[in-house]
């Protein structure tokens, strides 16, 4: 785990946060069931949060590539597990959106299903960002998720998105908020970290964080 988490990256770790992501980045394959996914190597760092939002944005703006992860006003888009490998160093991992989705509930079943299915048994799995909408907070499909990755051990940490849209007094509230609900829950990172992808904040950040798991360059 990064050692520098709550008080943020220095110059260097930001700037080999940069070059990773920046780097070659080829789509590997998108699965719709457990049996399709790629053989373990590279470490893999995943995202996953309710439907809308704003996974899609996040990973455009932490890679610099406008169309990487599809963007769309609709939610429930993204309908598979989708794999990106950055300089053969790192897997990035786009999930399905979960919570609500304008498709028939037994797909969305599925979609969750699939999602729990990968996050219990990826031993290459990292580190999962939790992605919250910083207007709404944490919901009850949220808490259920971060309940089950505490149990099953694997290591996570909240992403405030959109933070943009909210003062820098209603930014700090929320983060508070989330801060205090972090301690009930033993495999996240206990603080979360605020993001805007239309602003840049947080990027250099998370670019940082998640280079830290890469394999050496």
């Amino acid at each position: 785990m990064p050692d520098f988490e709550e008080t943020g990256p220095d110059s260097e770790q930001r700037e080999a946060g940069r070059k990773l992501f920046a780097g070659e980045c080829r789509f590997m394959l998108g699965c719709v069931a457990m049996e399709q996914l790629p053989v373990p190597g590279l470490p893999e760092v995943a995202f996953a949060g309710r439907s809308n939002v704003g996974k899609s944005s996040l990973i455009n703006a932490l890679t610099g590539r406008k169309t990487l992860a599809r963007t769309s006003n609709t939610p429930g888009r993204t309908r598979e597990i989708n794999f990106f490998e950055f300089e053969n160093r790192l897997r990035l991992v786009d999930m399905p959106g979960y919570g609500f989705a304008k498709v028939p509930k037994p797909m969305v079943e599925g979609w969750t299903q699939l999602i729990h299915d990968y996050l219990r048994g990826r031993a290459v799995l990292r580190r999962l960002c939790v992605l919250v909408d910083s207007r709404h907070g944490l919901k009850a499909n949220d808490e259920q998720l971060m309940t089950m990755l505490d149990k099953a051990a694997v290591n996570y940490r909240v992403i405030l998105t959109k933070t943009d849209k909210l003062g820098g007094g209603g930014i700090r509230k929320v983060e508070a908020a989330v801060t205090e609900a972090l301690k009930k829950h033993p495999a996240a990172v206990p603080v979360p970290l605020s993001t805007s992808s239309e602003k840049g904040l947080g990027i250099e950040d998370l670019r940082a964080e998640l280079a830290s798991f890469a394999e050496p360059g």
